[in-house]
């Protein structure tokens, strides 16, 4: 048996630096971008729609992944096989039709109407007077949101767990204070430069981690040789049920409802220049998916057993892997990689909810009347975001769930409520105020719904249905409201 059955953890001082280096790297990114973002809700929300298409097209693909692919699939491979890549296949298909179809509608939207956030382009299109819509869009983001974030700091914490023998809590706290300090400094454009900056590292580790792994096993031969011996179906990617298929496929649904990944397509300076960014954001998808199921398999070669992985706990076989075939400044890296994925996305959900509050509520609805000054609507935003990151980092100590089911469940309740009611709205001219609050109640009401039942919950991933529901009742509420 391979000499990696012992879990000790030995922090290297090096890779402590190498992975320093990356930190200071960020906060260096998030002053430089300060003076910028400070200038208007719109440069500190959106960039001021004046993003870079392969900007954009990184940080779409970068922000959309989380630790979800870097811990969460690659555990999930571990435990389940190749039948795992269905779920890399869902959001890779989808991602791509958005960025070729939808984006360039809703970036063309919402320059026209000045939107900034995802509900000012409901509030627009749909002439949400009252603000009913907004109120509930907001109330819809923030429930999902929490949970989404906390899940990042909870992937932080295992990471710190598992790389340098940190007390997880305390490993959740220091993700939350990193991610908290370069985003109220930088907004979206430190955002989006970290992203881009990020994917390169996730990348990086992700292609290279694999190949020397399977290299020091023998070859890609011999990998195959003791999977076989393990499970002869382990390599099968149709050895699943019809169910686990369709949830795992379904996942990709969640995209087009995902306000952290729409804000990307709002941003680009040249709607044009969408074609190139699906290209590229797409092959690095594919490219980060081949890597991550590769480590899963691999993974299972040196590890039969899950016991023989940190904590038992299949989500720590990426860093743990990376800890014993990588040198320290290698390894370093590998563990910039995993917060590049966890910050990444986190950063971008905080952005969404804090200018849900501070755009959609407070100056659109309680100061409607007034006219605020823009700096100071930033420095409310920036307040936002540090009560939404203490609001996160409490329920992170709770969480108890996987880091790859939580997301999922965030994931889910998003792109069932604003999934397909934002096609609708784009596509359709039928849709109407009453279909669209009465699609995003469904989808919300029937994620959580079909999550906390366990017969429902155990046979089909919630996206599916609530999806499927959002949609059949928004369609059938605008046809009864129509003028």
């Amino acid at each position: 048996m391979h000499e990696a059955q012992a879990i000790d953890i030995v922090v290297d001082q090096y890779a402590v630096y190498a992975f320093l280096g990356y930190l200071a790297l960020l906060i260096g990114i998030g002053i430089y971008s300060a003076r910028f973002s400070s200038s208007g809700i719109s440069e500190f929300f959106i960039g001021g729609r004046k993003m870079n298409k392969l900007v954009i097209a990184l940080s779409a693909v970068v922000s959309g992944r989380s630790a979800w692919l870097l811990l969460g699939v690659t555990g999930l491979v571990y435990m389940r096989g190749m039948s795992a890549i269905w779920a890399l296949v869902g959001y890779i298909s989808v991602e791509l039709v958005l960025f070729l179809t939808y984006a360039k509608r809703l970036r063309e939207f919402s320059e026209q109407y000045d939107c900034i956030t995802v509900p000012d382009f409901f509030a627009e299109r749909f002439d949400d007077k009252n603000g009913t819509l907004r109120v509930i869009l907001v109330a819809t983001f923030l429930i999902f949101m929490v949970s989404y974030v906390s899940a990042q700091f909870v992937a932080g914490g295992k990471a710190f767990s598992s790389s340098f023998g940190i007390d997880q809590d305390t490993g959740i706290a220091l993700s939350a204070i990193i991610i908290l300090v370069y985003t109220v400094l930088g907004g979206f454009l430190a955002v989006s430069l970290t992203d881009t900056i990020q994917a390169f590292f996730m990348i990086f580790a992700l292609v290279f981690l694999p190949i020397i792994a399977i290299y020091d096993l023998g070859g890609w031969s011999v990998l195959v040789q003791q999977l076989d011996v393990q499970d002869v179906t382990f390599l099968d990617p149709l050895a699943l049920s019809a169910g686990v298929f369709i949830g795992f496929v379904g996942i990709g649904l969640g995209s087009p409802g995902n306000p952290h990944i729409l804000t990307r397509y709002m941003a680009i300076d040249d709607p044009k220049q969408l074609r190139f960014a699906a290209a590229v954001g797409t092959f690095w998808n594919v490219v980060m998916a081949i890597g991550a199921v590769l480590i899963g398999l691999v993974g299972r070669a040196y590890f039969p057993e899950v016991g023989m992985l940190p904590s038992a706990d299949e989500e720590n076989l990426y860093p743990f892997l990376a800890q014993l075939h990588l040198s320290p400044v290698m390894f370093g890296f590998v563990i910039a990689s995993i917060f590049a994925a966890i910050m990444s996305t986190a950063d971008s959900q905080l952005l969404v909810a804090a200018s849900s509050v501070v755009r959609d509520v407070y100056d659109k609805l309680v100061k409607k009347d007034e006219e605020i000054p823009q700096k100071q609507l930033v420095l409310y935003s920036r307040i936002v975001v540090v009560v939404l990151v203490g609001i996160a980092l409490v329920f992170g100590w709770f969480a108890e769930e996987l880091v790859y089911w939580l997301v999922l469940f965030a994931w889910a309740g998003l792109g069932a409520s604003l999934g397909p009611t934002s096609i609708l709205a784009l596509y359709w001219k039928g849709t109407t105020k009453k279909g669209v609050i009465a699609g995003i109640l469904t989808g919300t009401v029937v994620t959580i719904i079909w999550e906390l039942t366990p017969v429902l919950n155990d046979n089909l991933y919630e996206l599916i249905p609530a999806f499927f529901a959002s949609g059949l009742i928004t369609i059938l509420v605008s046809k009864l409201t129509q003028k």
